[in-house]
């Protein structure tokens, strides 16, 4: 996080190390990719430079991403972590899972489609400055790539593992896959972060209907 002097607004800056000739060219294509999907659904690219042994990427600030408010959440609402959600709090997660899903969404949707390749709460961001009614961006778009048809084939063993699809993780270097690698990503995020309090809060609402 680092304030502009010129216009006083707080901007985020990625530091990354230059460690090997590769790694400059897998940031090129990261800046391209972000001034590809510029947009409400993506976190803004500013600009970026080169200091000696690093590249700086300067991009729109938000101070909170999903997984902290996966860990906020409970205080508050007032309850223990292990405890059901109420109805006021169970409306808010699934609103925020379902800007998630639009945001994915506009990424598949493009010619040709980008696949993330990475997404997880840590990358999945909460904008301070709310415009259009939209709180959530997705940031880190180093993984991504252009999906320019259904036999395409892609760079294996990339991303998270807990969040990535098993075709993703194939032996090889190489393999076929699609957008459905997302997709799968999206659905460990909402087993990992949702569904057992979703299962609570079911549990809770058949006690209080049964009772």
């Amino acid at each position: 996080m680092v304030r502009q002097i010129l216009d006083d607004q707080i901007y985020a800056v990625k530091q990354i190390e230059l460690r090997d000739p590769t790694k400059k060219s897998e940031i090129i294509k990261e800046i391209k990719s972000l001034l590809k999907v510029e947009s409400k659904y993506v976190v803004k690219y500013y600009g970026s430079w080169e200091e000696l042994t690093h590249v700086y990427i300067q991009m729109e600030y938000c101070s909170q991403n999903l997984m902290d408010i996966i860990e906020l959440k409970p205080l508050i609402f007032c309850r223990e972590p292990s405890e059901p959600m109420d109805c006021y709090e169970y409306f808010i997660s699934c609103e925020i899972f379902l800007e998630i899903l639009k945001c994915v969404q506009y990424l598949h949707e493009l010619k040709p489609q980008i696949i993330h390749r990475d997404l997880k709460p840590q990358n999945i961001l909460i904008a301070e400055n709310v415009r259009n009614g939209r709180f959530i961006k997705l940031c880190d778009f180093g993984l991504a790539t252009d999906h320019k048809s259904e036999s395409a084939i892609h760079t294996t063993r990339l991303g998270t593992s807990r969040y990535k699809a098993p075709e993703v993780d194939a032996n090889g270097d190489k393999a076929k896959y699609t957008t459905k690698a997302d997709i799968f990503s999206l659905e460990n995020i909402w087993i990992s972060t949702y569904i057992w309090i979703y299962m609570n809060t079911l549990h809770y609402m058949l006690i209080l209907n049964t009772s």
